[in-house]
């Protein structure tokens, strides 16, 4: 399998400050960006966390949000490629990853992994969803003037829903034929 991993210079240094962070801290944040990955704009954590992250861990907050979203999107391609556990491990330590760390994001990934993508199955990504479709044909085949007319009409309705909305917008659509 090809790494979906590729070394760009963001993950250099996202490696490079996940690298000195404690792997049993780690292994905790891991989890909570697991947990919370599938809410849609949902913030991982507070501003009032993300201070104490920085003092727990160690980090600016520039480099906390590097290592945040480089994480969200490691797992986030994790889910897409359907990756297993070890092929994670392995590619993450490609990237130069210490083993430890790997080994954590391995273990977080095969134990809320499966929930995960069962979650995001179900979510839909579109901000508007088709709630249903309708049509109609009409078909003019005669008027006074002309004893041979055919002059198709249709008139397609769509019915689309806001993902945030119970409210149904119906959109009506009609062709003719010229």
């Amino acid at each position: 399998m090809t790494s979906f991993i590729k070394e760009t210079q963001s993950i250099k240094e996202a490696v490079t400050f996940i690298n000195a962070i404690d792997v049993n801290k780690f292994s905790r944040l891991i989890s909570r960006i697991i947990q919370k990955l599938h809410l849609k704009g949902e913030r991982t954590f507070s501003e009032e966390e993300e201070e104490k992250l920085q003092a727990a861990l160690s980090l600016d907050k520039q480099a906390l949000h590097l290592v945040l979203e480089t994480a969200a999107f490691i797992l986030e391609q994790a889910v897409y490629h359907s990756v297993k556990p070890a092929s994670l491990q392995q590619q993450l330590e490609a990237v130069h990853l210490d083993p430890d760390k790997a080994e954590a994001f391995s273990q977080a990934w095969a134990t809320a992994g499966p929930e995960l993508v069962e979650k995001l199955k179900h979510s839909t990504f579109a901000p508007k969803k088709l709630e249903y479709v309708g049509w109609q044909l009409n078909l003019q085949m005669a008027q006074s003037s002309q004893a041979r007319l055919k002059s198709p009409s249709a008139i397609l309705q769509l019915g689309l829903r806001n993902e945030d909305s119970e409210m149904v917008i119906p959109l009506v659509s009609v062709l003719t034929q010229r």
